[in-house]
């Protein structure tokens, strides 16, 4: 029972991830039946990240002050209708004006994971933890292919999104009910040690910055290959809708696996809080290095080849989500946890928001292998910034 809530908060997280994947998924029918370009859907992914990059230090914050059973509930309810609200949508500004909402509910699943597991776990166990409410991502990606492909053959992919509403509704009712639970009602304001070390995270600190862009430039392999996966098989390998539904749960499942091991592997190899931040300077380098072969996805043309280094590229972007946060959660008070996973998945929504144009527009110059180099150049980036910023 100790684990519940944090269960719940993975299912919310697998909830979000069906919601923002389900147009990623439907891009080449949905792209076809509206007119879009590839360089129009990168702006409305764009919009998504935006208002995304906002939402998540602003529910943070909202966390941390008024609680997870409030705050939760409305960022929930609040997403739930504006994925629904993608099945109006008939062009760039409809498509748009509801991602945009989306992103801004959706910017709570990060913080109330990471606020859930620090406000009702033992540290000994917080890695494992942090790993089980970011699985829900992954999850949901893996989920979506699955769910969403028959619901939009039977029903069209207008269906799909009232689909994904109703399931955000179903989880609001859920949480009413669980998070009556004493440690999930409890507001966390001072859970201060009395270390000088455990601050509050503030903008002048060197050490906030290392901490955002080890995650932000890290982890942007996850969102490059979950919104532009399905074009490139559909544009460049010719690979049907049907068939793209049926296996582009592969990719995703890299990445489940991916923070369960570098979680576990981060608890094995730590035996107190120095040698937590000694753990995660020894593991993004080897994340560094087992990034280099997504580069070489956009030269192939061989479909297994290209599912393959899809599948080791997010396994290997997962540690530049849990990594950093452990980072984080060691040089910053836990009572600011949910400002913490707040703006890390905020400042990976700038990364998105800046970056997915500019890959659109390279899809639609057909610079396929430039687009994916950019890709796993960013964590190269993202570790050497860590690097010299952490080291002083």
């Amino acid at each position: 029972m100790r684990w519940l809530p944090a269960l719940s908060m993975m299912l919310v997280s697998v909830i979000s991830y069906i919601d923002r994947n389900t147009l990623a998924l439907l891009a080449p029918t949905i792209l076809r039946d509206t007119h879009l370009s590839v360089t129009q859907y990168g702006w409305v992914v764009s919009a998504y990240s935006v208002l995304f990059t906002i939402g998540n230090p602003m529910w943070g914050k909202i966390l941390d002050r008024i609680g997870l059973r409030r705050g939760m509930s409305a960022a929930v309810s609040l997403w739930s209708l504006a994925s629904a609200a993608h099945a109006f949508a008939g062009g760039f500004g409809g498509f748009a004006t509801a991602r945009g909402a989306l992103g801004l509910g959706e910017g709570a699943a990060s913080p109330g994971g990471l606020r859930i597991v620090v406000q009702t776990l033992p540290a000994s166990s917080r890695s494992r933890g942090m790993a089980l409410t970011f699985s829900g991502g992954s999850a949901g990606a893996i989920l979506t292919p699955l769910i969403i492909t028959p619901i939009a053959e039977a029903f069209g992919w207008r269906a799909a999104f009232w689909f994904t509403g109703l399931l955000g509704a179903l989880w609001v009712a859920w949480w009413l009910l669980l998070s009556q639970r004493a440690e999930v009602r409890k507001i966390e304001v001072d859970a201060g040690v009395a270390s000088a070390d455990l601050t509050k995270p503030r903008i002048g600190d060197p050490r906030f910055w290392a901490f955002l862009l080890a995650y932000s430039l890290g982890a942007l392999p996850l969102g490059f290959v979950t919104y532009s996966a399905a074009i490139y098989l559909s544009r460049v390998l010719g690979v049907p809708q049907r068939t793209i539904g049926a296996v582009l749960w592969i990719p995703p499942l890299g990445s489940e696996i991916g923070v369960f091991f570098w979680g576990w592997l981060a608890d094995r190899m730590a035996d107190g809080r120095a040698s937590r931040l000694k753990v995660v300077g020894r593991l993004l380098p080897v994340g560094v290095l087992l990034g280099f072969p997504l580069a070489a996805a956009g030269l192939s043309r061989s479909f297994p080849l290209v599912m393959a280094h899809l599948f080791l590229a997010m396994f290997v972007a997962s540690a530049f989500q849990i990594l950093p946060l452990i980072y984080g959660t060691e040089v910053f008070s836990r009572a600011y946890a949910g400002y913490l996973g707040g703006v890390a998945s905020g400042s990976y929504g700038a990364g998105l928001a800046l970056l997915m144009p500019l890959f659109g527009r390279l899809f639609d110059l057909h610079q396929y292998n430039l687009a994916f180099s950019l890709a796993a150049l960013c964590p190269v980036a993202g570790y050497l910034c860590w690097r010299a910023i952490s080291a002083r």
